[in-house]
């Protein structure tokens, strides 16, 4: 597998009326094995929050996995 960047983007969503203070981290990176991995991170700011990991077989895959939550996520108010 060529070497490949990794590709990150936070958000967030800040509501202080609601007492909400959130993040949402996503990195595509690749894995040992030749894979690709979405690596999302999310929880509360301040805290460790929670983590997964989705494996893909290419990296367009990966991509599209990434832009598609992160259209999701700006629907629900998330921003950069």
């Amino acid at each position: 597998m060529p070497d490949m960047p990794s590709t990150s983007l936070v958000l967030y969503r800040r509501d202080p009326e609601r007492n909400m203070a959130r993040f949402y981290a996503m990195t595509i990176e690749p894995t040992l094995f030749g894979d690709v991995s979405l690596v999302r991170h999310w929880g509360r700011i301040g805290t460790r929050g929670r983590q997964k990991v989705d494996l893909f077989a290419e990296s367009t895959a990966a991509e599209a996995a990434l832009v598609a939550l992160r259209n999701t996520k700006l629907r629900r108010g998330y921003h950069h």
